[in-house]
C-alpha cells in the first residue's frame, strides 16, 4: 500500500466501537468440538465458538504489557525526547500488546539519540472490503457506524481508540499519533453496502472512534465524500467532532439538517487553552469549537456539547462554564462521558500526567479508581462510560443540575429514516411515482 509523507500540521466521541472485521484473531484454532449431553452437534459447535470467543477477549484484556528488560547504561527506554515529538500528545512509544518483544532506545556509541529524526505524519492508504462498522453494544444510541480514518493526528492523551493500533503491530503511544491509515474509497464501498436490497436504514454515526475531521481529512475529503453519499439517499447520520474543519461541509451538512438527517456533537474538553494544548496539541482551540458550535447552529444544523472526556480533578470542575458557553454559542443538548483507560492507555496517560502535572498525578489517579471500583478502567457495559460511586455520581449529578438550567436536557431531536431512497442507477429501479 501506496504510504505518504505528510508534512506536520496544526489544525485549530463517544462510545467505544470495535469492528468485527479485518482485525486478526489471535490464537485463533479451527476443529469441531464434540457435542456433550446429548446437545445437537450443531448447537456445540455455535457455544464451542462463544467460549473461545469470550476467551479470547478475556485474554486480551488480562493480557500483561511487554517485559522491558532492565535499564542499561545509555538506554533511553519507550520515552522519547521531547523535540522529536514535539506538537505530540503522547510522550512514549512502547511496542503494542501483541508484540512478542519490548522496543527500547539505546545508545551504542556510534550514532547520538541526539540525531533520531522528529515523529512526522505517515499516511498509508488501504483498501477495505467494507466500511460500515457493525456493534450490538447495549449501553450506546447506534448499532453502526464509519471510520475513514485509523489513528489520529490530533494526539488527544486520553483518546480510547489508542489501543486499538496494536492490531496492526503498531504503539497506542506516538505510532497512533503519525502513522495513520486513509479508506479512501470508503465513499465507494458505502454506495455499495446501502444498495443492498437487503440494507435496512437506521443512524450511521461518524467520529466514534477516530476523529473524521482530522487533519489529513483537508487533503483526502473522505469525510465529505461520505456525507454527500449519505445525502443522495436520504440517509441519516450523527457526527461527532472536535475540530473546525466541519464547517467546510455547511452546504452538505445544511441539505441534510432540511431533511432532519444530521445532527452534530462537537467535543469541548475544557475552556482552559493551556491545558487543551497538552491534552489534544493538534485539535482546534476551545474557542475555534465554541465558534464553530455558532457556525453550525446559525445554519440551522441541529448541534450538541459533549463535555468529553470529563477527568477528576483536572478538568471536571468546568462541568458548568463549558454548558454554559456551549448554550451561548447555540448548543441544544449536551452529553458527557468520564475518562476510560482501557489497556495501554492507562500506561501512557499516567505517564503524560506524571509529565505534566506531577503534583496531581496521584491525586487525579486514585479518583480514575474511584469511578471504576478501583482500577484503572471497568469495561462493563453501563458503567464503562461513567463509572460508578460516590464521585461519578457527583459528576452526574453535576451535569444534570447545569443541563437542566440550561435547557440542555435530553436527546430532543430524532432523525429519520423516512427519506432513504436507493437512487436510480445504485442496483434499484425507483418507483414511477417516487
Amino acid at each position: 500500500m501506496p504510504t505518504e509523507s505528510h508534512a506536520d500540521s496544526v489544525l485549530p466521541p463517544e462510545a467505544e466501537v470495535r469492528s468485527s472485521g479485518g482485525l486478526p484473531a489471535h490464537g485463533r484454532r479451527r476443529g469441531k468440538l464434540p457435542a456433550s449431553g446429548g446437545a445437537p452437534a450443531g448447537t456445540a459447535a455455535k457455544a464451542g465458538r462463544g467460549a473461545r470467543l469470550l476467551g479470547r477477549l478475556k485474554a486480551e484484556r488480562e493480557a500483561p504489557a511487554p517485559t522491558v528488560p532492565e535499564a542499561l547504561h545509555g538506554e533511553a527506554g519507550t520515552g522519547v525526547e521531547a523535540e522529536r515529538r514535539r506538537g505530540r500528545g503522547a510522550t512514549s512509544n512502547a511496542a503494542g500488546r501483541f508484540e512478542p518483544g519490548a522496543r527500547v532506545l539505546f545508545d551504542d556509541g556510534w550514532q547520538s539519540l541526539e540525531d533520531l529524526p522528529p515523529f512526522r505524519t505517515e499516511v498509508t492508504e488501504e483498501r477495505a472490503r467494507t466500511v460500515i462498522t457493525r456493534n450490538s453494544s447495549p449501553d450506546i444510541a447506534f448499532d453502526r457506524s464509519i471510520n475513514p480514518y485509523r489513528g489520529c493526528e490530533h494526539g488527544c492523551i486520553y483518546c480510547f481508540a489508542r489501543p486499538t493500533h496494536a492490531y496492526h503491530g503498531l504503539s497506542a503511544g506516538l505510532d497512533f499519533e503519525t502513522k495513520l491509515f486513509a479508506k479512501p474509497d470508503a465513499p465507494e464501498l458505502l454506495v455499495r453496502e446501502l444498495s443492498h436490497p437487503s440494507y435496512q436504514p437506521r443512524i450511521i454515526a461518524m467520529g466514534t472512534n477516530t476523529d473524521p475531521y482530522q487533519p489529513i481529512e483537508r487533503r483526502y475529503q473522505i469525510t465529505r465524500r461520505i456525507l454527500e453519499v449519505l445525502a443522495d439517499f436520504g440517509h441519516p447520520v450523527g457526527i461527532v467532532t472536535k475540530s473546525g474543519l466541519i464547517a467546510r461541509d455547511l452546504d452538505v451538512l445544511q441539505g441534510l439538517a432540511a431533511r432532519g438527517l444530521v445532527k452534530v456533537a462537537i467535543s469541548v474538553t475544557t475552556l482552559d487553552a493551556r491545558l487543551a494544548r497538552l491534552m489534544e496539541p493538534r485539535a482546534a482551540s476551545p474557542q475555534l469549537r465554541l465558534a464553530t458550535i455558532r457556525r453550525l447552529a446559525d445554519a440551522g444544523i441541529p448541534t450538541a456539547v459533549l463535555a468529553a472526556p470529563l477527568i477528576p480533578a483536572l478538568n471536571d470542575a468546568e462541568i458548568e462554564r463549558i454548558l454554559d458557553a456551549a448554550k451561548a454559542a447555540g448548543a441544544c443538548e449536551a452529553g458527557y462521558v468520564t475518562l476510560r483507560l482501557p489497556l495501554e492507555l492507562a500506561d501512557l496517560f499516567r505517564e503524560w500526567l506524571v509529565a505534566h502535572f506531577p503534583d496531581k498525578a496521584r491525586h487525579v489517579l486514585a479518583l480514575v479508581r474511584q469511578l471504576h471500583g478501583g482500577k484503572d478502567y471497568d469495561s462493563t457495559f453501563g458503567k464503562r462510560q461513567r463509572g460508578e460511586g460516590p464521585y461519578a455520581w457527583t459528576i452526574g449529578r453535576r451535569f444534570e443540575v447545569a443541563a437542566r438550567r440550561l435547557g440542555l436536557e435530553g436527546r430532543g431531536l430524532k432523525l429519520t429514516t423516512a427519506h432513504f431512497r436507493r437512487p436510480a442507477g445504485f442496483g434499484e429501479q425507483l418507483s414511477l411515482f417516487d
